[in-house]
């Protein structure tokens, strides 16, 4: 008897979506570091601090007392209070606890708001270079990501015409990352004016806004969020952050956000039919990171806008790569236009930047290369390391960049 098998099939609506290029490649490098090399890994999305010993204490504390139960679906009253504070403290917006939600990281938010609000075709507009998941997410909502180049000359950053320009009937949200993971590009209070303009006219977009780079900002920059820019597309915008970057807390996986009831109503609902609650014990470390000394993170920011001058520095003395100075996040986005065409040793040609980026893991580096993020050619370095590392690696990078042959040459 012949038994037919039917092979799996996945569904439509992640069939043309893989798992991050970001974490396939950073896989790589770890695999090709146990085998022995001396790999330098630059793209890591995460501090290489330890998370603050006063945070650790208070989910200990927590443990203690025995609060390892179920919390309220979106998040504890204790912790939503917590991010109430932190808004009113830092961003000068109140919320109500009912305009308040809390997940299993600020990714979860992100998709929570997507599934609650995109129905097929719903348009999302997305500055390039953006978050490799952002496209994914609206995508596996049903939505359209839209997305808007922004060049180096503009500091990566999204202009107002070129916003009017991307609107349709069925554009819904307009996605904002600043600091920006890539590129360290940040919106100040005037650029997001001008953005704010544009929304007025147009009473159907909304505005997300991921602030997860909040507290990583350099040159004595002041950070803005658009809710606190447009007091009144208050009731247009999401504003969502966590706890991740600015405390060193990637592993416990909290973020929240805070918007209109109705919006946060309907984000409980995705809420409840996946995860349900965060951690309790993640909760309760957040709250004390939230209302905890906030002299840390200035000093971790000095110190990653130490890194940066090093990185930049570095990436610009090698001929054919050029690097803007990022505003902040701990993310350098070098240009490798200079090099398209080149031929390595062996023969291969730099036809793009994925070609150079496998180019540099034959020099034990690995980075991320920009057609990830949605504009090519450039890489992404995180800078997320030692100094030790960061200095090697671009001696590498220049050896790699000084064996290759242009054209012509």
């Amino acid at each position: 008897m012949t038994v037919m098998t039917q092979s799996f099939r996945p569904a439509s609506r992640i069939a043309g979506i893989g798992v991050s290029e970001i974490l396939v490649r950073s896989g790589e490098a770890a695999a090709l570091k146990r085998q022995g090399r001396d790999m330098i890994i630059l793209g890591a999305g995460e501090p290489d601090f330890d998370t603050p010993e006063h945070i650790k204490e208070a989910a200990r504390q927590a443990i203690s007392r025995g609060e390892t139960k179920y919390t309220p679906l979106d998040g504890s009253a204790a912790l939503k209070e917590a991010v109430r504070r932190k808004f009113a403290r830092d961003n000068d917006l109140t919320f109500a606890q009912n305009e308040v939600t809390c997940g299993a990281g600020a990714k979860q938010v992100l998709y929570n708001a997507f599934m609650a609000t995109l129905d097929p075709g719903d348009e999302v507009i997305i500055p390039a270079p953006y978050w490799t998941s952002y496209a994914d997410i609206v995508q596996i909502a049903g939505g359209v990501p839209i997305i808007v180049t922004c060049t180096a000359e503009a500091d990566f950053l999204m202009r107002p015409d070129q916003l009017e320009a991307a609107i349709t009937p069925r554009t819904r949200w307009l996605l904002l990352n600043s600091p920006s993971n890539p590129s360290g590009a940040a919106y100040d209070e005037a650029a997001l004016a001008g953005l704010a303009q544009v929304v007025r006219r147009h009473p159907r977009l909304w505005v997300m806004s991921d602030d997860i780079y909040e507290h990583i900002l350099y040159d004595g920059a002041r950070f803005a969020t658009f809710a606190q820019v447009a007091p009144d597309l208050r009731e247009r915008c999401l504003t969502v952050n966590g706890v991740s970057k600015a405390y060193a807390m990637t592993g416990w996986r909290i973020g929240y956000g805070a918007g209109p009831a109705p919006l946060i109503a309907a984000m409980a609902i995705v809420q409840s039919q996946s995860t349900s609650c965060p951690s309790s014990v993640s909760q309760a470390a957040a709250i004390a990171a939230l209302d905890g000394p906030d002299a840390i993170m200035r000093e971790r920011s000095a110190r990653f806008q130490a890194r940066r001058d090093l990185v930049v520095s570095g990436l610009n003395a090698i001929p054919g790569l050029s690097c803007r100075n990022p505003k902040g996040a701990f993310y350098a986005y070098p240009g490798c236009g200079g090099l398209i065409g080149a031929r390595t040793r062996d023969g291969r040609i730099i036809i793009d930047d994925r070609a150079f980026a496998d180019y540099l893991l034959d020099w034990d580096v690995a980075v991320v290369p920009g057609s990830c993020f949605g504009l090519a050619p450039y890489f992404r370095i995180s800078y997320a390391t030692s100094d030790a590392e960061l200095e090697t690696a671009l001696q590498r990078m220049a050896a790699a960049c000084a064996a290759l042959s242009l054209a012509g040459s």
